[in-house]
């Protein structure tokens, strides 16, 4: 039993996501510091350090074979960033043109994808890193290929332990991204079922709003594993394994598109059924499939057999004996409701079956289309064509990029102005804090500095309690583990973890305590220097692009519903355009509310609008909604939809909302509706009693979009008059 025990310890020790990222780096850290004990050569271990730390920082998830070409290409950018600091630095005024220019360059290279801007990122951090040791001996020139040499090494040596890795365990990140879409996919399940609580005066609103944010962390999820899987599969065939594991993503899809749906405002089927258990029912499933998804992602994680419990289904019978209860009473007012209860029960039913199916999703059918997009570039032309669209003053990235190159060139001023001890570090400091949004921005600043000031504390402590040098050095290494596996997530730990290691690290080859001051100080001034610079030059304030994001995301969901159209006419088929607009729809809504997260971070004059962008995520989540349980219920057999009412409306409701979106990025007042939409939507839910229930179906989700037209336009123009009085104007 207690080997059992630990069997099942280590496997799920095994299973995060962060311990073989923190191996990596232990095996590298301790190999480097056994080497410096063992040569009696501890004046090499902070270039080594820090070259381990920067081609860590480089690394993206890729094959081993990618892997391996990103490492080549990272160690060629950092030998001639080394050297080109190595060289440049007895010239001032040269080296600062030198590092304007390459900073902006570096950064830029961010709009290729992110592999390159990681890469790019890491290769300014190192150049900084030179700076520092080039500083440490004086600026010397005597030694000029050593700093580079022992950086580069650093750097191999992790990259060498990173494309191992990826060769033995190459399936490992697939089982951990897909673990973290079902848990995302869990909470929003969850989150969805507190919109069922049969509660009069229910703050509906506030729930969406919860909702459509952690709807932007479920589709990060998505992105991310599909990246990963990508990567795996490139332009073959996959074997069985990763088909397996693409099976299972392409279930997550399904069940987040069936999990987003929305029948009908829940306001009305709670006033309507209060007395009913039938919501509770609803609610109680919700949560039960969310446990469905939690236990998936574990046995995905612990590499085990998933079995679907059974309390699921209970619930579900459960719902249908309520449901057929109601039904019985033939109530007439309850007729259409009933109607939404029972295409909703149908979806849940769905989901069901889909969570059961993940059993064993080697029986699940192969997609029609199982080809994933590929976003990276594949031809110079194309990554010059992405550098091209970026190189605008309107462009998020050039702003991040001119800011940070200024924000550097003065960084260096203000250490040639004031001539601090080891000056470099407020270099070092603005590049980590200095964000892309002033959000960010601000937050990094305060957890940079934080982190900062209890690492000193801790050293400071530390340094008295464990004066001996096996010790410290045991420290330091501890502390580089600890800040790769907090970085992402605990950001002031990680800062007083890396200070940490720095602090034990230079103490190995002379005085720690000297430099804590130091720290401090290059800390508060490289913060400040960042801070200043993402609030004077080119402000990206997100107040003001507001109209920009919420146009983008009416014009994501109108080539969605013209997607769900086609499908209609044509018959089911998850081909790769469909999944792709309705992947874009749902990264639309997830931008938007990134944009309101950040902006409610700005200063008070900015954020006024967070009000009115918090009431469009609402209703633009409401709408997505409508339009899952459009794409969720999609018949398999095509309908004749030429001509008819449905095929009018649909390009109607497609056609508005990107006359809203044109709108909005063109800053100009919305147009007036072409026809009176109320009249249309009624229209549309007029169907006989024997009617086709998947025509009744299509008809009442296009009426309840077609009700949210005019609060659309009332948002719009409630956008483009900003500082007017927040109450929407009356539908």
């Amino acid at each position: 039993m207690p080997a059992t025990s630990l069997r099942h310890s280590l496997r799920r020790l095994w299973a995060l996501d962060k311990f073989s990222y923190s191996l990596r780096v232990f095996v590298a850290l301790t190999g480097s510091m056994a080497l410096c004990w063992t040569l009696g050569r501890m004046e090499l271990l902070i270039p080594l350090f820090l070259g381990i730390v920067a081609s860590a920082l480089a690394e993206t998830d890729d094959s081993w074979r990618g892997r391996l070409r990103a490492l080549l290409v990272t160690l060629a950018c950092f030998a001639t960033a080394a050297f080109a600091v190595e060289l440049l630095f007895p010239y001032p005024w040269l080296f600062v043109a030198a590092l304007a220019l390459s900073t902006f360059a570096l950064t830029m290279l961010g709009a290729v994808g992110e592999r390159y801007g990681t890469i790019a990122s890491a290769t300014l951090i190192l150049s900084i890193y030179t700076m520092i040791g080039v500083d440490q001996r004086g600026g010397e020139v005597a030694d000029l290929w050593r700093e580079p040499l022992l950086l580069v090494a650093g750097a191999a040596w992790y990259g060498a332990l990173s494309v191992l890795w990826q060769a033995l365990f190459s399936q490992q990140p697939v089982q951990q991204a897909l673990a973290r879409v079902f848990r995302e996919l869990d909470q929003y399940l969850r989150l969805k079922a507190a919109l069922f609580e049969p509660v009069r005066e229910l703050d509906v609103e506030r729930r969406r709003l919860e909702l459509a944010q952690q709807n932007g962390r479920l589709v990060a999820a998505l992105n991310a594993a599909k990246e990963i899987i990508l990567h795996r599969v490139g332009k073959g065939r996959a074997n069985p394994q990763v088909s397996r594991y693409l099976k299972l993503y392409f279930l997550a899809q399904d069940i987040h598109e069936r999990a987003s749906s929305s029948h009908y405002p829940y306001t009305a089927l709670a006033e309507a059924f209060f007395h009913s258990d039938v919501l509770f029912r609803c609610r109680l499933l919700l949560r039960q499939q969310g446990k469905a998804c939690r236990a998936l992602a574990r046995a995905i994680e612990l590499r085990q057999p998933f079995e679907y419990q059974r309390a699921s289904a209970q619930a579900r019978d459960d719902l249908e004996a309520s449901l057929a209860y109601l039904q019985a009473q033939d109530n007439p007012q309850w007729r259409e409701l009933l109607r939404a209860l029972r295409a909703l029960a149908d979806n849940l039913g769905t989901l069901e079956r889909l969570l059961g199916a993940a059993s064993d999703p080697d029986t699940l059918a192969e997609e029609q289309d199982s080809t994933l997009h590929d976003r990276d570039p594949h031809s110079l032309a194309e990554v010059w064509q992405r550098l091209r669209l970026q190189l605008t003053p309107t462009a998020l990235l050039f702003r991040h990029a001119l800011r940070l190159a200024a924000a550097l060139a003065a960084g260096y001023g203000v250490l040639h102005a004031i001539h601090p001890t080891q000056g470099y570090w407020i270099l070092l400091t603005t590049v980590f804090v200095c964000q892309p949004s002033y959000g960010a921005t601000r937050t990094k600043l305060v957890q940079r500095i934080g982190g900062t000031m209890l690492g000193l504390l801790a050293g400071w402590a530390l340094f008295d309690l464990f004066p001996g040098a096996l010790v410290q050095s045991l420290i330091a290494v501890a502390a580089g583990v600890v800040f790769f596996a907090t970085r992402a997530s605990r950001y002031t730990l990680a800062t007083a973890a890396i200070t940490l290691m720095v602090l034990f690290c230079f103490n190995q080859v002379g005085d720690g305590y000297g430099l804590i001051w130091p720290r401090l100080v290059d800390t508060l001034l490289g913060s400040l220097i960042a801070g200043l610079a993402v609030f004077l030059i080119l402000p990206d304030w997100q107040g003001r692009r507001l109209p920009s994001v919420m146009a983008s995301t009416l014009h994501s969901h109108a080539s969605y519903l013209r997607q769900i159209l086609q499908q209609y006419a044509g018959g089911k088929r998850d081909d790769l355009a469909y999944r792709l607009a309705r992947r874009n729809a749902h990264n639309a809504d997830a931008a938007l509310a990134a944009c309101l997260a950040s902006m409610r971070l700005e200063p008070g004059h900015f954020r006024r609008e967070a009000d009115v962008g918090f009431r469009g995520l609402a209703l633009s989540h409401t709408l997505l909604g409508y339009l899952s349980a459009l794409g969720a219920h999609r018949p398999g057999e095509p309908l004749e939809l030429r001509g008819s009412l449905v095929e009018q409306a649909a390009a109607l409701l497609a056609d508005s909302l990107e006359s809203i979106a044109r709108g909005l990025q063109a800053r100009q007042p919305p147009e007036p509706a072409t026809r009176d939409e109320e009249a249309l939507a009624r229209e549309l839910e007029q169907l006989p009693e024997d009617g086709d229930e998947r025509q009744r179906l299509l008809r009442t989700e296009l009426a309840l979009i077609c009700r949210q037209l005019q609060p659309l336009r009332d948002l719009a123009a409630r956008l483009l008059r900003p500082g007017e009085d927040a109450r929407p104007a009356a539908a």
